[in-house]
């Protein structure tokens, strides 16, 4: 009969007893893994409990209503505001009445410098018309003194063909000793109207210049 091999067999049994025999020997030495397993689970056993979450706040409740007004503080507030729309009213008014107040001292002014105007433009109007009347009245009698040195027969023809309000203007403004001889010699009907037209000139009221 074959023997056993013992060799072979001596092999598989140290191949069981190995890994028991590493664990042996890994937990002697110091730095292994199996030790710091342990230690591992150990800091994790001591660790303090995690802390709980915080609790959420609780809801602010609302506010509480204000309380209703008093019939006292209602006539005051209403006693307040009536006061307020016065105090608008009455500012409003006398912005009104400045603005007024200032539009009639405008006014005012303007119808003084027209006034002014006015009356400076009549100062020269009637110096104008003073000078004007200076000029008409020296030519009057610039025409009056040449009648005045002609001889009557000469004056009288020349009367008899003048216009009537010329006629009147210069034998008005004549010495009464030059005209008799001149009407004298004048015909009769043209004399006559003279005569007429001069008593009418004089007898109206005399002109006056308007203001």
């Amino acid at each position: 009969m074959p023997r056993p091999r013992l060799l072979p067999m001596a092999l598989l049994a140290m191949t069981l007893l190995l890994p028991a025999k590493l664990a042996s020997l890994l937990r002697g030495v110091p730095g292994s893994a199996v030790p710091r397993v342990e230690l591992m689970a150990e800091a994790r056993a001591s660790a303090p409990a995690p802390a709980p979450p915080p609790r959420a706040a609780a809801p602010t409740p609302p506010p509480a209503a204000p309380p209703e007004p008093t019939p006292d503080q209602v006539a005051e507030r209403a006693l307040l505001e009536s006061l307020r729309r016065r105090r608008a009213e009455m500012e409003q008014r006398e912005q009104a009445l400045q603005q007024r107040e200032m539009l009639l001292a405008a006014t005012e002014r303007r119808l003084t410098q027209r006034l002014e105007e006015m009356a400076t433009l009549q100062r020269r109007l009637e110096a104008v018309r003073t000078q004007g009347n200076e000029r008409e009245e020296a030519g009057w009698r610039q025409l009056v003194k040449t009648y005045e040195t002609m001889r009557p027969r000469d004056a009288a023809a020349i009367f008899d063909d003048l216009e009537m309000a010329v006629l009147v203007q210069v034998v008005e403004r004549m010495r009464e000793a030059k005209v008799a001889p001149i009407l004298g010699a004048m015909k009769p009907d043209r004399a006559r109207l003279l005569t007429t037209e001069l008593a009418q000139h004089r007898a109206r009221p005399p002109e006056t210049s308007t203001p």
